[in-house]
C-alpha cells in the first residue's frame, strides 16, 4: 500500500507540520453511462460529445488530521466513507482539490483484497508486506509474529483459496496490523473472525492507537466512534455535513437518522445461549424489576410499570466468559419510545470492577433508585463489553421497556436535583 498518493497535484505534508492527513476541496468524480454502447463512444470521441454523466462520490471535502488523533467517519450507506478513505490509502485518486498524506498507511478496507488465491498463505505474507513497504529483511523478522498472530497452523503452506473464511481475514488482519503504521484507516473492521481473534484484534488496534498510530475509523456503530475517537466526520451525500467533537456529531447523526430507521434494529431479548467461545463471553440472562414486580426479560413482554421519582428499578445481568480474559463489564442504556437516548451507565466507566466464579460465571445488578424519568415510554437496552468498556461481545437492544407516570406537571425526559429559594428581593417587597 502506497503511504504517499501519486496523483498530480498531491504532495507529502512536511515531516514537521505534525499534521497526518490534510484534504482541501478534495472530490472524486465518476462517469455514468445509460448504456454499454455510450461508454465506448465515450472511449472513441472523447470530450467532443458527452455520453455519460458525472457523479460526485466525494465533493468539497476539507479535513485536517493531526498525528496521534482518532477521528471517526459517520454517514449514511453511499455517503461517501470508503471513498475518502481509499483517497487516504491511494488506492484512489482524486478527481478535484489536494490531499496531502505524511506516513506508512495500512488499511483494513476490504481485508485479503491484495491477495492472490494461488499463493500460499506465507507468500501472500511477503507479497502483501512488500505493497505496504516492508522490505523482506523486515518481514523476515515479522513472518512468526504474523502467522502466531493468525494462528492457521499448517495452513500456512496452502493456496488461500483453500482457506475458510475466518482463516481467510485472520491472515490479512495479522498482515495489516504488523507493519506497525503511522496512519491506520479502518472501515468496519474493528472485529473480524471468531470471539477470540475478535477480541485479539480489538486489542491490537488498542494497542496501536496507544502507541500514536493516527487511525482514521468509520463505522455504523456510535458507540465504537464515541468511545475510541475525539473528532468525527459525518459525510452525507458526499460532502461534509459536520465536523466537531465525536459526542456532537454522533449525536447530530443519530438525531438525523429518525424513529422509522431505530424501529428496524428492534432484537428480540436474551433467549439460550451455548457456552462461550474461547476468548469470548455472553450474556445468560436480564431481569428487570420495579419496586420487587417484573422477571425474566422477554420479548413482547409487557412494559413495567414506574412512577417519577419514586419507584427503584433493578436490572440484573448474569453473563458467562472465558476465564483467560479480564472480566467484562455491563452497560445499559435507556432511550426513549422516540428514539432519543436519555441515559446510559456502565461498570466500566463508573469504575466498578465486576466479578466471577471459578467457570467465568459472573452477575451484576444495576439499581436506579427513586428514579428520574419523566412521564413516558421507554426502552432498556444491555450491553456486554470487555474490561475497558470499549470491545462489545453482546448487545440485546431493546431487552425490556418501562412505562413511567408522574404527578406533577414537569416536562421533558428526566427530572433533575434541583432547589428553589427566595431572593432578598422577594423578601423586601413581602414586608410591611
Amino acid at each position: 500500500m502506497s503511504s504517499e498518493p501519486t496523483a498530480p497535484g498531491l504532495s507529502p505534508a512536511p515531516d514537521d507540520a505534525g499534521i497526518a492527513i490534510a484534504a482541501r476541496g478534495l472530490g472524486k468524480r465518476y462517469t455514468l453511462f445509460d448504456r454499454p454502447v455510450d461508454r465506448l463512444r465515450q472511449l472513441l470521441w472523447g470530450s467532443r460529445r458527452a455520453h455519460g454523466r458525472d457523479f460526485w462520490a466525494l465533493q468539497d471535502v476539507d479535513l485536517s488530521v493531526r498525528r496521534g488523533e482518532v477521528v471517526g467517519i459517520v454517514g449514511r450507506n453511499g455517503a461517501g466513507k470508503s471513498t475518502l478513505l481509499q483517497l487516504v490509502c491511494g488506492t484512489l485518486t482524486p478527481s478535484a482539490g489536494e490531499l496531502r498524506v505524511n506516513g506508512r498507511v495500512a488499511a483494513l478496507l476490504e481485508l485479503g483484497a491484495g491477495f492472490n488465491p494461488e499463493f500460499s498463505g506465507v507468500e501472500n505474507v511477503y507479497l502483501n508486506a512488500a505493497l505496504m513497504g516492508l522490505s523482506r529483511a523486515q518481514t523476515d523478522a515479522k513472518l512468526d509474529d504474523i502467522l502466531a498472530f493468525a494462528d492457521i497452523g499448517k495452513f500456512v503452506d496452502q493456496p488461500v483459496k483453500t482457506y475458510s473464511s475466518g482463516m481467510f481475514m485472520r491472515l490479512a488482519f495479522a498482515v495489516a496490523t504488523s507493519v506497525e503504521p503511522d496512519i491506520l484507516v479502518i472501515d468496519e473492521a474493528l472485529s473480524v473472525g471468531d470471539g477470540a481473534f475478535a477480541r485479539r484484534s480489538f486489542d491490537r488496534i488498542m494497542a496501536l492507537k496507544e502507541g500514536g498510530a493516527t487511525i482514521l475509523f468509520c463505522s455504523h456503530a456510535m458507540y465504537h466512534v464515541q468511545a475510541l475517537c475525539e473528532r468525527a466526520l459525518w459525510l452525507e451525500g458526499g460532502r461534509v455535513r459536520m465536523l466537531d467533537e465525536a459526542a456532537r456529531v454522533t449525536a447530530a447523526y443519530e438525531t438525523a437518522l429518525g424513529t422509522a430507521e431505530r424501529a428496524t434494529a428492534d432484537a428480540p431479548a436474551v433467549q439460550a445461549h451455548p457456552p462461550p467461545p474461547p476468548g469470548g463471553a455472553a450474556i445468560r440472562g436480564i431481569e428487570a424489576r420495579v419496586d420487587g414486580m417484573g422477571g425474566a426479560a422477554a420479548a413482547g413482554s409487557p412494559p413495567l410499570a414506574a412512577h417519577t421519582g419514586r419507584s427503584t428499578l433493578e436490572i440484573r445481568v448474569r453473563f458467562a466468559s472465558d476465564t483467560a480474559l479480564p472480566c467484562p463489564s455491563v452497560a445499559v442504556g435507556i432511550e426513549h419510545a422516540s428514539g432519543t437516548v436519555v441515559a446510559s451507565a456502565g461498570s466500566a466507566n463508573d469504575g466498578v470492577a465486576l466479578s466471577r466464579d471459578a467457570a467465568g460465571h459472573g452477575e451484576a445488578v444495576l439499581r436506579f433508585e427513586r428514579l428520574p424519568l419523566l412521564r413516558g415510554d421507554f426502552h432498556v437496552s444491555v450491553i456486554l463489553a470487555c474490561e475497558r468498556g470499549l470491545h462489545l461481545y453482546e448487545v440485546v437492544p431493546r431487552a425490556f421497556s418501562l412505562r413511567v407516570a408522574q404527578s406533577g406537571l414537569e416536562q421533558g425526559l428526566v427530572t433533575l436535583p434541583h432547589r428553589w429559594e427566595a431572593g432578598a428581593g422577594a423578601a423586601r417587597r413581602g414586608a410591611p
